[in-house]
């Protein structure tokens, strides 16, 4: 009877698990597949994501005028508001949540501006085949940008 019951927990952990997407592992920008946006892009050229119970760790790797940064955000999957460094020593204050359906993880962070005003971007991680797609949105007192940007794991 144990063994019977022990298999029903079992399946049912690895059915709710099933799901929910892993998106562990470093990833490097396919631009052929992205649709980025045509004077400016934010997309990071790589990505290296660690993904582990309630963690949700992002690495990314972009430029900006001939000049190379990265950025790294702690974030939990759980809803719950995180800080990481933002823009020019401002603090980034994101939210991260899963879909209903769990096939997705929505990002939302908001960043000060020195203008007084704020940044908001809205990022929608979700898998495609093999490939990461993050879906992104942002909003500022200088317009609204959307891109789509395509990884392919390393």
């Amino acid at each position: 009877m144990k063994k019977i019951v022990f298999f029903f927990i079992a399946l049912l952990v690895t059915l709710t698990a099933a799901g929910q997407p892993d998106f562990s592992g470093s990833w490097k920008l396919n631009t052929g597949k992205s649709k980025l946006g045509e004077q400016f892009s934010m997309a990071p050229s790589s990505i290296i994501i660690k993904q582990q119970g309630n963690d949700f760790m992002v690495e990314k790797h972009s430029s900006f005028q001939d000049q190379e940064f990265t950025t790294n955000d702690k974030l939990t999957l759980d809803g719950k508001e995180c800080i990481n460094a933002g823009f020019m020593d401002s603090q980034k204050k994101s939210t991260a949540v899963w879909s209903d359906d769990k096939t997705s993880l929505k990002v939302i962070s908001k960043i000060p501006m020195g203008d007084g005003g704020e940044i908001t971007i809205t990022e929608i991680y979700k898998m495609n085949g093999s490939n990461m797609v993050i879906e992104s949105v942002s909003s500022s007192s200088f317009g609204d940008m959307s891109e789509t940007m395509v990884y392919d794991k390393q």
